[in-house]
């Protein structure tokens, strides 16, 4: 009787909590905001584990002091709650605010503080004869091209450290000051970005080799790369690897070296976006807890992990994701700190696939991943039946922008224009070429014959052997 009592209480409290959560939320909404501290409070007293009051109650006050105790308090009860990390860095940024006005209204003087050092330039120069410095990594450093001065670069690898934390990054606008000082040019053809530094510039996009660049309005803010993966093919090997691709596919046509038009060639650094964290996937399922003749089917439930690491976003929309798989994988392992001292001489592109976008995509695909093997991993061995996923619960989320080197290069064909892609760190290449329409069909029908064959083959022999 006690157990059956208790749960009706804890029913009843469960009811009066919701109907005090929504009254105190629909007077929120409608500005009445004594009316919803009053309820919210309320409903605190009785469930005070149940983040949501905590959170609406940091909405019913301008007080700073008093938003961020309702907001610790919400983020106590769930540490992973995203809206409560969220609030609590804005409202750390305005306390920041805050504070510095009431010092300037006190006389106390404002410090000033030197720049920093964050390298606002990628047009170097040599300090011996002022030509241009390009990087080159068989030199390990910036190579002037002129007299021949060559300046090493320090490197320091990012294979294992951790990114940005992404629930802390999403709310916040900081300077970005790198990105900030380049100028910028759109491609009006496919819409690529081109970051260039003062007094650079660029004929065509990098991308699609268009001459139609126009200038941007740099109205966006842009986040500064964290690593870099060091171009690591030169224009000639990446020549010479694109030729042995082109002429070695089974089905290019005959003419295809005689009739290939001059092509472009072009490198550039491509924006990417890199996600860690984990996640948890609930599932239920029905077990089968006798035999196959007379089955008892009980429903059962449990919780699966993913902790990911490194999943590759694009985040240059104009990309081909699929032209971009089949040059994977890069070296993640091999990234290194970014200095805008590595793009000397080189273009690089900004990303238009914000980093909020790209953790929206990064989620679904490890969720979709976790999906398709949760079969093997719930239950193995065991009889069972309707296995549904459940509820996804994302942790730990960090996020790292890189720059990653890539060449492409346009040939024309029979009035037709084809592009392929050379992974600038690993020599890895795909893309576009003709195909000889009556050598594919000449193959599939060469392989039906010869899957009859077998087939047959394989029927007289069963025959013979009175299998049959």
């Amino acid at each position: 009787m006690n157990t059956r009592a208790n749960k009706d209480r804890k029913s009843f409290e469960q009811q009066q909590y919701e109907v005090l959560l929504s009254s105190g939320i629909a007077a929120q909404k409608s500005g009445d905001r004594d009316q919803a501290h009053d309820y919210l409070t309320r409903a605190t007293e009785i469930l005070p584990t149940d983040t949501r009051a905590w959170l609406w109650l940091s909405a019913t006050t301008d007080d700073l002091n008093e938003q961020r105790e309702y907001l610790e308090i919400a983020l106590a009860a769930d540490p992973n709650n995203s809206a409560a990390k969220r609030g609590l860095v804005l409202l750390s940024e305005k306390l920041d605010k805050e504070r510095l006005l009431d010092e300037g209204h006190e006389g106390i003087p404002e410090q000033p503080t030197e720049p920093a050092d964050v390298g606002t330039s990628t047009t170097y120069l040599c300090p011996q004869c002022g030509g241009h410095m390009v990087f080159d990594n068989s030199e390990g450093g910036s190579a002037c091209e002129f007299c021949g001065y060559v300046q090493i670069a320090e490197e320091t690898s990012t294979a294992d450290e951790g990114g940005q934390v992404l629930d802390l990054e999403l709310p916040t606008t900081r300077a970005h000051r790198w990105a900030e000082a380049q100028h910028r040019l759109v491609c009006d053809q496919c819409g690529a970005m081109t970051l260039l530094a003062e007094g650079e510039r660029v004929k065509r996009c990098p991308y699609c080799g268009s001459q139609h660049l126009i200038s941007s309005a740099e109205t966006a803010e842009l986040i500064d790369p964290q690593s870099i993966a060091i171009m690591q093919i030169d224009q000639g090997d990446a020549v010479r690897r694109i030729k042995q691709w082109l002429f070695s596919g089974s089905f290019i046509p005959d003419d295809l070296r005689r009739n290939v038009r001059s092509s472009t060639i072009r490198a550039a650094y491509y924006p990417f976006w890199i996600f860690d964290g984990t996640l948890e996937m609930g599932w239920t399922c029905e077990v089968n807890n006798a035999t196959n003749r007379t089955p008892q089917w009980e429903t059962q439930s449990g919780v699966e992990y993913e902790n990911f690491k490194d999943v590759l976003i694009p985040a240059l929309k104009a990309i081909d994701r699929k032209k971009l798989a089949a040059i994977e994988p890069y070296d993640l392992g091999a990234l290194v700190d970014f200095n805008p001292e590595h793009l000397a001489g080189w273009h690089t592109l900004a990303y238009d696939v914000s980093m909020a976008d790209a953790s929206l995509l990064a989620r679904e695909q490890v969720a979709q991943t976790l999906q398709r093997s949760l079969g093997g991993r719930v239950l193995a061995g065991q009889s069972r039946r309707n296995l549904q996923s459940g509820a996804l619960n994302w942790s730990g989320i960090t996020y790292r922008q890189v720059l990653l080197p890539m060449w492409i290069s346009a040939y024309g064909y029979r009035g037709k224009v084809y592009r392929v892609f050379v992974n600038g760190q690993t020599g890895k290449v795909s893309g576009d070429r003709p195909q000889d329409r009556l050598k594919v069909v000449g193959i599939a029908v060469i392989s039906i014959i010869a899957a009859l064959i077998i087939i047959f083959v394989v029927i007289v022999f069963l025959m013979r052997a009175n299998i049959l």
